[in-house]
């Protein structure tokens, strides 16, 4: 009997674990990240919105838009070319999944252009910021337009006619360029009928006027139209039958075989100069381009119709992002602030940790005190050793300078340096060069795991102990983008903390088998389990008919047996709210199944990054903050650091401003349904922005 009953159970959670493998239960992950660009572009249009910051949203969702095609469509492309049918938890094949990016990114592009001409354009005429086109110029304008042109523009341009002598020419990853269709015949006699031009990189792309010769109190024009303008004095003797723009998107995406390797930066240094050069995977021209030159250029690049992007504009749409800064209109921007630094981080920073631990809410909160607790370890006589790990720092990163100086002043300096955080491989090379000539013990993490963990210790000499202070993040040690992010970094010199940290360290520069922390959960070793377990033990409560709620703040949900867990949690009623910034995998309000999951992203002003997660656990409940998304590759395959909030302050303050606040958000949210699709909301009582009311609570 016994052995009958357990079996029939095995065979119904079998037949759960089926249902959960349904393909309709989850939404595609590259169409996910599409959809979140979509959100990014809808930002521009927002009537409330300051009109340059829909001009940058424009841009970056074009940004976004080139780095998506660089790398996830050339990944999908490089599948289906190996013949690949291999299809993630939604059963759609690469080919598949490449079809509807087709459709879903022609349609993107179409309204870029349609949002820049007919609501942007127009509105920066009325604030007298103009783009004057070739047949707006008077005799003036058009007389320093083509002195820039033989000053500026022709001593560097490099035409090359297309024969047998003269190849067409490797065109660098979104770099401006012409094909230009000729008549006649060249001093040599050749009549190739076809040329290439390549707009120099070393000049801006949109030009200001000079104000004596501006009918507006901001003209610019683009450099694509000066070359438009001139181009038949690159070709004497011949006449130009049309010129047309064109730029290419290649794979960017850098492969390194770390197995076959003995050193990863010099390896990395090899690859990177390749990464321009990459497979094609989309062509931009004008709308106006024959299809001829199309088809010519088609052909060359080895593209299908497909891969085709005909636009109404310039075709580097993203290089507009300089415009903000070359106007003087603050009344076009956002506010400026000041992050707010309280008076007690102005102080020593050892003695205020020791006090208690600090928590800071970036951008709303200074970014300072995390560059002085690098600073005054370096200078303090008492610090004996610093170890950070750098994922994305930027060039001129204050906090690499203090690592050098404390290295330079013969402190123990480790620094864990990840050489393959995508686009900032070249960056990171160079600063671990800079580090290492300073003094610093440099490593680079642990073969096939990305380090993506945010941490730094401090080991300071007080009395007869040796004391750790340890700063953990949800974002990089950025002093830029920590004015753009959200994000939380907590400062302590809890004993247990910074243990953990000590022995993370130890796994990413040394040998040996991983070691169990006391508070703190790892990825790749802790952090997937320690997170199933807990939503597993918030399924449990509720299946006892207790109250069981759970909130995450992400900006990805993808890993499938996370999401698996959550539709289970969510049948045994388990109330989960789910704020997930770009990629959401799992189908909430799905009947029977996902009905208690709600989800929804937050898009607004700043970039939404801060990873923080909430267990009400019987109402012992539970804040923790990671450098980690859930995500199958943050989860399983790389280095990360989930760390608790256990002061009672810090974490009713999460709790409000950083989880409840985001969910009272009916200004700047958008909702997924059981389709996957989102719908913004729109406040029908009082307006609520998380970013706006914290503005206002956090800064001066």
């Amino acid at each position: 009997m016994t052995t009958n009953s357990t079996s029939s159970t095995k065979i119904e959670d079998n037949n759960k674990e089926f249902e959960f493998c349904r393909p309709e239960l989850y939404i595609n992950r590259e169409l996910s990240l599409l959809a979140f660009h979509r959100r990014v572009l809808a930002q521009a249009k927002d009537e409330d919105m300051p009109l340059l910051e829909c001009l940058r949203f424009l841009c970056i969702a074009c940004t976004n838009l080139d780095e998506f095609f660089e790398v996830r469509v050339a990944g999908l492309k490089e599948q289906a070319a190996f013949g690949s049918v291999q299809a993630g938890a939604d059963n759609l094949s690469p080919l598949e999944v490449l079809n509807h990016i087709s459709i879903d990114a022609h349609e993107f592009i179409e309204e870029q252009y349609q949002l820049l001409n007919d609501k942007i354009f127009p509105a920066l005429e009325q604030e007298g910021i103009c783009f004057l086109k070739r047949d707006q110029w008077n005799q003036a304008q058009g007389k320093w337009v083509k002195d820039y042109f033989d000053n500026e523009l022709l001593p560097i341009l490099s035409p090359i006619g297309l024969d047998i002598a003269h190849p067409f020419p490797r065109i660098l990853n979104k770099s401006l360029n012409f094909i230009v269709s000729l008549k006649g015949k060249d001093a040599f006699g050749r009549d190739s009928g076809m040329a290439v031009v390549q707009a120099p990189r070393s000049l801006p792309r949109i030009i200001p006027l000079p104000a004596e010769l501006s009918e507006h109190p901001h003209d610019f024009i683009f450099l694509s139209s000066i070359l438009h303008a001139y181009v038949e004095y690159l070709f004497p003797g011949m006449k130009v039958t049309g010129c047309y723009q064109f730029r290419v998107t290649r794979n960017s995406d850098l492969f390194v075989d770390e197995e076959e390797i003995d050193d990863l930066l010099r390896a990395l240094e090899g690859e990177l100069p390749g990464r321009r050069y990459g497979d094609t995977v989309r062509l931009e021209v004008p709308d106006n381009c024959p299809d001829k030159m199309i088809n010519f250029l088609l052909k060359h690049f080895q593209l299908t119709k497909q891969d085709l992007y005909q636009v109404n504009g310039p075709v580097n749409l993203n290089r507009l992002l300089t415009l903000p800064d070359l106007v003087n209109r603050p009344d076009l921007k956002f506010p400026s602030f000041t992050p707010s630094l309280p008076t007690h981080l102005k102080r020593n920073l050892f003695t205020t940790i020791r006090e208690g631990d600090i928590l800071l809410h970036h951008p709303f909160q200074s970014f300072t005190p995390v560059v002085d607790f690098v600073r005054q370890a370096a200078a303090d006589s008492q610090v004996l050793a610093i170890k950070q790990t750098l994922y994305r720092t930027g060039a001129n990163s204050v906090l690499v300078d203090a690592l050098v100086d404390a290295a330079r002043s013969n402190k123990e300096v480790t620094v864990v340096v990840e050489l393959r955080a995508r686009f900032d491989e070249e960056a990171n090379i160079e600063l671990a060069n800079r580090l290492q000539e300073a003094g610093a013990h440099v490593v680079y993490g642990v073969v096939g795991y990305k380090t993506h963990a945010k941490m730094i210790m401090v080991v300071r000499r007080e009395g007869k102990k040796l004391q750790r202070y340890v700063h953990l993040g949800t974002g990089n040690y950025h002093d830029r983008t920590a004015r753009i992010y959200t994000d939380y970094g907590l400062l302590t010199c809890n004993r247990e903390i910074g243990e953990d940290v000590h022995k993370m360290f130890m796994q990413l520069t040394s040998l040996g088998r991983s070691t169990k922390l006391k508070k703190m959960l790892q990825s790749p070793f802790s952090l997937h389990t320690g997170l199933i377990e807990r939503i597993e033990r918030e399924t449990e409560i509720a299946r006892q008919g207790k109250p069981a709620y759970i909130i995450v703040k992400i900006n990805a949900l993808t890993e499938c047996q996370i999401i698996r867990t959550l539709y289970k949690a969510s049948m045994a009623g388990v109330k989960i709210d789910l704020i997930v910034r770009g990629i959401c995998c799992l189908k909430p309000g799905i009947p029977g199944i996902s009905e208690n999951i709600h989800v929804r992203s937050v898009v607004g002003r700043f970039l939404e990054h801060t990873r923080t997660f909430y267990f009400l656990n019987e109402g012992k409940e539970e804040v923790f903050c990671a450098s980690a998304d859930w995500m199958t590759r943050n989860l399983l395959k790389r280095v990360e650091a989930c760390y608790p909030i256990e002061d009672v302050a810090h974490k009713k303050r999460i709790i409000e401003q950083g989880l409840k606040l985001y969910l009272d958000d009916n200004t700047q949210a958008w909702i997924l349904d059981s389709e996957g699709h989102y719908t913004r909301l729109k406040a029908t009582t009082q307006p609520i922005s998380a970013q706006q009311t914290l503005l206002q609570l956090l800064t001066v």
